[in-house]
């Protein structure tokens, strides 16, 4: 490598985050608005492998408008086959992400802490350097409350609804009923479906707040163009 390249800039997101970035984005918005017409159909949940009266529900959820559903009104048959092709896009989206950051060091770059930062005391600090909108506090591209919340996403919210949402397929659950018993039964996970999603879309408010807060045309243009950093993401 000559010196030229040696001084080239690196991407600050490499292309494969940022294609996963978008397509995810897209795919778990669908999948949401389709949830929401799906959850329509049957609005209790349960713990367990069956339920159907109210009073074996331990939630019931509200009935959500068109706005809010695709398709726009309700058809638990057009919303399942959006939610299938969708969670297809979405599985594979990941599985290909994940692939392509252990492969370029993206997770042990960006993602890994260390014992230190989850003592009481470093973690309030990173709370209060939050509250003064100081985002960019830490060592590399990630603060320790940013590396948290991405990484239970990644490993741990998503996986959840990908194997949670096998479940509830009668023909995933026929070919691995061991999965329907590690949730406790096929209604279990379809609560922790749906609790999920909602923590999900809770990460989705939080994340486009504080992208709001910090610079939000550089944070755009960064993840179509890359931007430039000293390491690849």
């Amino acid at each position: 490598m000559d010196e030229t390249q040696a001084a080239k800039p690196r991407k600050k997101h490499a292309l494969g985050t940022r294609i996963w970035h978008w397509i995810n984005a897209l795919s778990v918005t669908i999948l949401f608005m389709s949830g929401l017409n799906i959850s329509n159909a049957h609005r209790r949940l349960y713990w367990g492998d069956w339920g159907f009266a109210a009073e074996q529900a331990w939630l019931e959820v509200p009935r959500f408008p068109g706005w809010a559903t695709i398709p726009g009104y309700y058809s638990l048959a057009s919303a399942r086959d959006w939610h299938i092709v969708f969670a297809w896009v979405f599985a594979l989206g990941l599985m290909l992400f994940m692939l392509a950051a252990l492969r370029n060091g993206h997770f042990r770059r960006d993602l890994t802490t260390r014992w230190a930062d989850w003592k009481p005391s470093n973690v309030w600090q990173d709370i209060r350097q939050h509250l003064k909108l100081n985002f960019d506090h830490g060592e590399g591209k990630f603060n320790f409350l940013q590396k948290a919340a991405y990484a239970g996403v990644i490993f741990v919210l998503l996986p959840l609804m990908i194997f949670t949402g096998m479940v509830m397929s009668p023909g995933m659950e026929a070919a691995f009923p061991w999965m329907t018993d590690i949730f406790g039964g096929r209604q279990s996970a379809r609560s922790i479906h749906f609790i999920c999603a909602w923590l999900l879309f809770a990460f989705f408010v939080v994340h486009i707040l504080l992208v709001l807060l910090s610079n939000p045309m550089k944070q755009l243009a960064d993840m179509i163009s890359g931007g430039r950093d000293d390491e690849a993401a």
